[in-house]
């Protein structure tokens, strides 16, 4: 991951946010594989200490309750996620207390289990960086997201690339190829179909296949001027 660029206006972008004076929360919102946690991370590394990253896939719900819920089977929709806590926790961020540290939970592919108080964010860190799915979604909790987001940036990749490095990531983390395919199949798409119809709620969309930007989906974006899908290029 180190020494991978991030793209000038994107990098410009973001560091404007980290200079606006107070605490500002930037969103990156994508279907399953479209690049957000690799961006995500690049980004934070190059704004050297501006910034700190909280993936929101530290809410999964644990295993044991998936299981309990009997919703184990299609891991990855939204109510497979404690989406009421992330927007607590989002508003605990924004509303910072200037000398206390935020701890915010990881999600660890190993155990494939959430790990609460894993993320330290310093008091004196100006950009929270947030990547996940539903970020843009507008139904039931997910609501309170978009609100307390400052700027969300939408990424697209060509579907048949997005497919391929998310069946790569299921073998990789254990899951058999065919096993993988059909979670994709019948788990991840559906859920890449439900995270499109948010697209138009982002104030950027930045197609990570092409290496350009695409223009605000709405009004002016803003103000002025850990593997996702692998190593996606996005310059």
């Amino acid at each position: 991951m180190a020494g991978m660029p991030v793209p000038p206006h994107l990098l410009e972008r973001a560091g404007s946010l980290a200079a606006s004076g107070s605490r500002r929360i930037l969103g990156i919102a994508g279907a399953p594989g479209a690049g957000k946690s690799t961006l995500a991370a690049h980004l934070v590394d190059a704004l050297d200490g501006l910034a700190v990253l909280v993936p929101m896939d530290g809410f999964h719900l644990a295993q044991r309750e998936l299981l309990r819920l009997c919703r184990a089977h299609r891991k990855g929709a939204p109510d497979t996620f404690d989406a009421a806590g992330y927007a607590a926790l989002l508003a605990r961020l924004r509303d910072h207390d200037s000398r206390a540290t935020v701890y915010a939970p990881a999600f660890d592919r190993t155990l494939e289990e959430p790990v609460a108080g894993s993320i330290p964010v310093d008091p004196g860190v100006p950009l929270v960086v947030t990547e996940g799915n539903y970020l843009l979604h507008d139904e039931g909790p997910w609501a309170r997201i978009r609100p307390l987001l400052d700027e969300v940036w939408f990424l697209e990749l060509d579907q048949e690339v997005r497919v391929a490095r998310l069946v790569d990531r299921h073998v990789r983390f254990g899951k058999e190829r065919p096993h993988a395919q059909s979670w994709v199949r019948d788990c991840d798409e559906p859920n890449a179909r439900l995270i499109g119809r948010g697209r138009d709620r982002a104030d950027l969309v930045v197609p990570m296949n092409r290496g350009e930007t695409g223009p605000p989906s709405r009004g002016e974006a803003g103000p002025p001027s850990r593997d996702d899908a692998g190593d996606t290029p996005f310059i």
